[in-house]
């Protein structure tokens, strides 16, 4: 197995962002367009079924799916990001996918310790990762697109 160079804090909050920007470039128009104005401007607003389903549910299978088949997300994809798994440096199994997902809620729920984990820990694993046996690590495979190739 090649050396792999494990992804930090930084990199990981910034792929984070990303993903987060496109879950809701997805998430808020459909909130929008079943809830109206409701959803922003009324202080009795009762979550429904969908409200948890478009907040909770869609971004799990999303993130899993894409987890799934590309052992990233957008946003590790634009910081040339990879998951894999932590002993072989292969694709990690659906359950290890799934189990890191439910991971992140353990990772943040004790003020966000397991993600700032990340900042400290040696291999870069946050607890979510620990958890599920899986380490991020920059994508060498792929070349990033520079602006002076651009021409």
């Amino acid at each position: 197995m090649n050396a792999q160079e494990y992804a930090g804090f930084w990199i990981r909050t910034g792929a984070a962002i990303i993903d987060s920007i496109l879950m809701l470039i997805i998430t808020l128009p459909i909130l929008a367009a079943i809830y109206g104005t409701d959803y922003w401007m009324n202080d009795a607003f009762v979550p429904s079924f969908f409200y948890h389903f478009v907040n909770y549910i869609l971004p799990a299978i999303v993130v899993i799916i894409f987890w799934v088949y590309k052992s990233s997300t957008p946003g590790k994809m634009a910081t040339n990001l990879i998951i894999v798994d932590a002993k072989t440096g292969g694709t990690p199994t659906t359950s290890q996918f799934i189990g890191r997902y439910f991971g992140y809620y353990v990772s943040v729920i004790p003020l966000c310790l397991g993600i700032i984990w990340i900042g400290i820990d040696n291999r870069k694993q946050g607890w979510h990762d620990k958890l599920a046996g899986t380490v991020v690590i920059r994508n060498n495979n792929v070349n990033p697109i520079r602006f002076e190739d651009q021409e």
